[in-house]
Formats: C-alpha cells, structure tokens, sequence
C-alpha cells in the first residue's frame, strides 16, 4: 500500500504535503460522481486517456465527464466506476487517475474552467478479483477473466481486477500514511451479519469479503483539522435470487460505515493493515458514495440507507436536490409515477419500467460540521448545460452505457471546517 501512495503523490508531481493558508473557518465542497468511467477490458480507459485529442464516444464522454467536475468545482471529489491501470498496491506512473486529472480536469471543457487537484488517492477493488468459489451459486466456478462466469464469482462483480474501481481527487493534502482500506475485511466477522445461509457453503463463508469494491477512510487536512472522507460504492441490490445476498450484503456494507463512526460498535473493525477500530469519538468526517439504495423506493433490504441517514451523528438538515429531477420524473412517467419518494430528491436516472430514478449517490457529513448548501447536478431540459446528463441514447451513447457521462448524477455538499487555524 505504502508503495503506491509513495507512486500517486510522485505522479502528482508533489514536492511536500503542506497544508496551505486558511481561514479561521473554510467552506469546502465534497462531491461524490458515479461517472461511468468503466470500460469493458482492462486496460482501455488509460489507453483512451492517453490520447486525449481523439474524437470519438469514449473521449467525448470523458470530456462531458470532466466538463461537470469543473461545473460543480468541488474541492474534494470521489469518483465512483473508474477503472485502475492495475489492481494492487504496484507503482503505475502515469496511472489513469493522473491522466484524468493532467488531460481533461486541468483543460477547460465547453467553455468550464479547468480544476485542478494536487492530490489523489487510489488502490485496489475486490472487483474482478478470483475468487476460487462458486459465489453465484450456479454449480461453476468461473476461472477466465472477461467472462461472466468469472465476474459473478469474483469478490465483487468485474470482468477484470479492478473493473468498476474508484479514485479520490482533493485540492486538500491527503494524509496517506493515514489512510486506512478494508477491501479484506470479511463479512462473516460483522456480528449480526445478513450473510444468506445456507445459500454460501461454510467454506464459502470463509472467504466472502464485505467490500464489494473497498471501503476507505481518506483522512483530508483542511488547514489543522482533519476530515476522514469515507468513501464506498456497495453492490447493487439487486442481480440476485430469492436469497437475496445483494441486497443483504448493499445493506451491510452500508452498515460499515454506520457502525465504524460510532463509538462503542466499532471494536470488531479491522483495516487491510490489521489495525483495529474505528474513528474516536469528536472526529470530523464525510461519507460519500454511489450507496446504491434509495430509503422509500428501489429493491434496497428495509431500513439500509437509514443506517446513515438516521444516524445520530450525522447531518441531515439538507437534502441535495435538483430541479432536472423533478421534470426527469414528471417526462418519463412509468413505475416513477408510483414511487414514494420525493423526486427532486432523485439522483440517477434509472429504466422507467423498474426501479426507476432513485436516491442513490450520497455525501453526508458529521453533525457539527454546518451544512451551507447542498445540490445535485441535474439541469433542467432548457438549460444549455442538459446536453451534460441527457436521456438514455442508445444509438448515440450506448458504447459508454447509454448517457452522454452517465445514468448518476453529481451530487455534493458545502459544508463550514470551523477553526481550521
């Protein structure tokens, strides 16, 4: 791990990690964007990136993808589906979260005016990661990348290790020897666990990982202040049977995060690194992530995104939300005119058959951290910037999932760091 961080901030071109002038109080905006930024072999994003002056639907989707990163200009960023050059803690320079960041953040897009990031972070996925195990339950284990046997019986859903990965992008330092993952942490050691027996055989059970992807506490220092960015991306309820084990397992890989910034529920977490614990008590922190579940509709297990939303330690006095939406909603009509939940509230544009648009991507904060505005970006259909988020186009975009960046939406939050000197 520590190689890595060692080859991100060298990429980075970073000469030292030190913090730069703030005010007594600073309001820093944290984003979370499931950007679609996945490709179908390993490999082909960094080669797209690499070349970036090519004109066809890949680059033109990155180019949208980075044109909302500059429109929404957040300080600190994740970004969700984003495929590693490798898949482990190896030393990649250029690695395709600095060719993201060098050849499409830092050029302005469209008119936007370019961001810029000095820091990043990002490690391995338990995503088209071998397994060795039958995980789907269908009598094979698939042993060849690239197949859908072998995607289903990954630790997390890939055709490739790492496929669907993320990166965290901050104009912030990153404390990297602080950093700490859990992509190991099993998820038969989280008492009271929702693992499906006897759907997994007790070897099974063994080795069953919680991380659909990973878990990351990403500690940002914001002048003297430290802000632990817990960022994830649990597996989508759904693409199962009647055992349920996605939706069981969305439910407790949102319960991770619930559990490990309580004091008193965290003791039986443990880190890649084997150290113990969660945050301590009086900690600042930001949980960010596509969660996959939406707290009214959807196929979500009852009361997962609550865990967070209902959390006590957690500030929900603004719900970010977006006019494009509502109009989303209202245009597409099927199973949304069904649904419980408040549409502006809506943050990806699902099938209109089922589930439909849903609250899906989250950044919520600590409770003392004062909420000063929140939004998602979801422009409405006259605004010149819809071209951004668009309509499902299968013939147009459909080689990068069907949406001109993706079927998410950005969401993000400002918030007051207080007494950051």
């Amino acid at each position: 791990m520590k190689r890595l961080l060692v080859a991100v901030v060298a990429a980075l071109g970073i000469a030292s990690a030190v913090a730069s002038a703030a005010p007594p109080s600073a309001d820093v905006r944290f984003a979370t964007f499931n950007a679609s930024l996945n490709r179908g072999t390993a490999g082909l994003l960094q080669a797209q990136l690499s070349e970036p002056a090519v004109d066809d639907v890949f680059r033109r989707q990155i180019r949208n993808v980075a044109e909302v990163v500059q429109r929404v200009r957040p300080d600190v960023l994740l970004v969700n589906e984003f495929d590693p050059l490798q898949n482990g803690d190896v030393d990649v320079a250029p690695g395709p979260e600095n060719l993201f960041r060098s050849s499409f953040l830092e050029v302005g897009q469209m008119g936007a005016a370019p961001i810029d990031y000095d820091y990043a972070f990002i490690a391995a996925s338990n995503t088209g990661v071998f397994s060795g195990k039958d995980l789907n339950g269908d009598g094979v284990v698939g042993t060849t990348p690239g197949t859908a046997a072998y995607a289903n019986d990954a630790y997390g859903f890939g055709f490739f290790p790492g496929q669907f990965g993320m990166v965290v992008y901050s104009k912030y330092p990153i404390a990297y020897e602080d950093v700490r993952t859990f992509r190991k942490f099993l998820w038969e050691d989280m008492p009271g666990n929702l693992i499906p027996r006897p759907f997994y055989s007790p070897d099974e059970v063994e080795i069953l990982r919680l991380s659909s992807k990973s878990h990351w506490d990403v500690p940002i220092q914001i002048g003297r202040k430290t802000v632990h960015f817990l960022v994830s991306h649990p597996t989508p309820p759904v693409f199962d049977g009647s055992e349920d084990r996605n939706g069981r397992r969305n439910h407790d890989e949102i319960r991770f995060w619930a559990d490990y910034i309580t004091p008193g529920k965290s003791s039986y977490i443990y880190d890649d690194e084997g150290q113990r614990g969660g945050l301590e008590p009086g900690e600042l922190f930001v949980i960010a992530g596509d969660q996959n579940s939406d707290p009214l509709d959807g196929d979500s297990v009852p009361g997962s995104i609550q865990q967070l939303l209902e959390h006590p330690l957690v500030n929900r006095k603004l719900t970010p939300e977006s006019a494009g939406a509502v109009e989303a909603t209202t245009l597409q009509g099927g199973i949304n005119a069904s649904h419980k939940g408040d549409p502006r509230f809506d943050t990806a544009d699902f099938s209109d058959t089922a589930p439909g648009n849903l609250r899906a991507d989250y950044v919520l904060p600590r409770k003392n951290l004062q909420l000063v505005a929140a939004g998602v970006f979801w422009p409405l259909r006259a605004d010149p910037l819809f071209r951004l988020t668009g309509v499902f186009d299968f013939p147009t975009w459909g080689a990068v999932g069907g949406f001109p960046t993706s079927d998410h939406r950005s969401v993000w939050i400002d918030v007051k760091v207080p007494s950051v000197k």
